[in-house]
C-alpha cells in the first residue's frame, strides 16, 4: 500500500516547485522588459523620461541606465536563485517518487 505521509510530501513538493516555476517565469519577463528598456536608452539620443507612479518625469540618461542596469542584475541573481530552487526540488520529486514506485506496483 502507497505510504499516505510520501504521496502528501510528493504533492507539497510539486507545489513548491509550480510556485518556483511561476516566480522564475515572472522574472525572465521582468528581465526581458528591462533587457528592452536598457536598448531603448541606447538608441535614444533625445530626453529621457522615468514612469514614476501616475507622472512622468525627465531624467538623466546615465541615471536611468544605472538604474535599470542594477535593476537587471537583481532581477539575474534571483532568477539563479530560483533556478538552484527549481534543481533542488525536482532532485527531491524524483527521490519520492522513485521511493513510491515499488509500493504502486
Amino acid at each position: 500500500m502507497v505510504s499516505q505521509e510520501k504521496l502528501q510530501e510528493m504533492q507539497i513538493i510539486e507545489q513548491s516547485l509550480n510556485n518556483v516555476l511561476m516566480q522564475k517565469n515572472v522574472f525572465q519577463m521582468e528581465l526581458s522588459e528591462t533587457d528592452s528598456a536598457l536598448t531603448e536608452i541606447e538608441k535614444s539620443s533625445g530626453e529621457v523620461f522615468k514612469v514614476i507612479g501616475q507622472l512622468m518625469i525627465k531624467t538623466e540618461k546615465e541615471k536611468i541606465k544605472n538604474d535599470l542596469s542594477n535593476k537587471k542584475k537583481l532581477i539575474e541573481l534571483r532568477l539563479k536563485n530560483l533556478e538552484k530552487q527549481e534543481a533542488s526540488l525536482s532532485d527531491k520529486l524524483e527521490d519520492v517518487r522513485d521511493d513510491l514506485m515499488p509500493d504502486l506496483k
